[in-house]
């Protein structure tokens, strides 16, 4: 084996085993100190890229979930308000019930009527009630829910007119109902105006019933994606402590190993000394 002086080979070796050591114990400190197996593009090009699109895709699932949600208070709310609005119905056809009693003044079936006034206004107020400034009854359908992250499917909440004569309870509530003893203000008209009810809150309960299957899917959509995610950027921290205990053995090797390779150089001094 020569002695030469200019060229110290096994330190050259040492050293580059020690810069590439080092640059792995780096990488395993950034990889634990963050949590992420990606922490620059350039450690997975391929797999940022795609957890990219299952985090976006992620986020819109969980935005999806949020609106669902949403549909689903305006649903109740609705719902709500047309079963108390049954509620009214059913009185004001007791009120009719009792005022045909042959017993009754007409003292009695004025205060009859005077209830009855009161209830037709509040079945008007009823039909007036709102969510969040949005309008719960009318002749258009308040709209449509999306229930995939997509927009492909949606589902439309129905129109649900109180108002209307025909499908709802305007029959009863009209303005022009001053009595019970009114043309209009028929058993039978009561009866009807009770079925349109029960069709709507049938309808309503329809349509919570898929959405919160909906949201139940979505939930599940999300929580793949969120773990199909994980599975690409989150760094394993028992295997990755692993290798941090790898490397950093090796770091000190190397260093150990470059400084004997540094003072393999003092064997031609001494030869020169001699």
């Amino acid at each position: 084996m020569s002695v030469v002086i200019n060229t110290n080979y096994s330190a050259t070796v040492a050293s580059n085993n020690l810069a590439a050591s080092n640059s792995m114990l780096q990488k395993s400190i950034n990889r634990l100190s963050s949590g992420s197996k990606i922490v620059s593009p350039s450690d997975d090009a391929g797999g940022l890229a795609v957890s990219m699109k299952l985090s976006a895709a992620a986020r819109r699932q969980g935005a999806v979930a949020s609106n669902i949600g949403n549909a689903v208070s305006l649903l109740q709310s609705q719902d709500g308000a047309m079963k108390v609005t049954g509620k009214v119905l059913e009185r004001i056809s007791e009120l009719k019930v009792l005022y045909s009693d042959v017993t009754k003044s007409a003292s009695d079936k004025t205060n009859y009527d005077s209830e009855f006034v009161a209830l037709t206004a509040q079945l008007r107020t009823n039909a007036s009630e709102s969510f969040n400034g949005v309008a719960l009854f009318g002749s258009a359908a308040v709209g449509t829910v999306a229930v995939t992250e997509n927009g492909g499917t949606t589902v439309s909440i129905a129109a649900r007119d109180l108002t209307s004569t025909s499908t709802g309870v305007g029959t009863i509530s009209a303005t022009t109902n001053a009595t019970l003893g009114d043309a209009a203000v028929t058993l039978a008209a009561i009866s009807t105006a009770i079925e349109n009810v029960a069709t709507m809150r049938a309808t309503n309960g329809s349509e919570q019933s898929r959405l919160n299957f909906a949201s139940e899917l979505v939930t599940i959509n999300k929580a793949n994606l969120e773990a199909a995610g994980s599975r690409i950027v989150d760094v394993d921290v028992a295997a990755e402590s692993t290798q941090l205990a790898r490397w950093n053995i090796l770091v000190q090797a190397g260093t150990s190993m470059l400084a004997q390779a540094n003072q393999s150089s003092q064997t031609a001094l001494k030869l020169l000394q001699s």
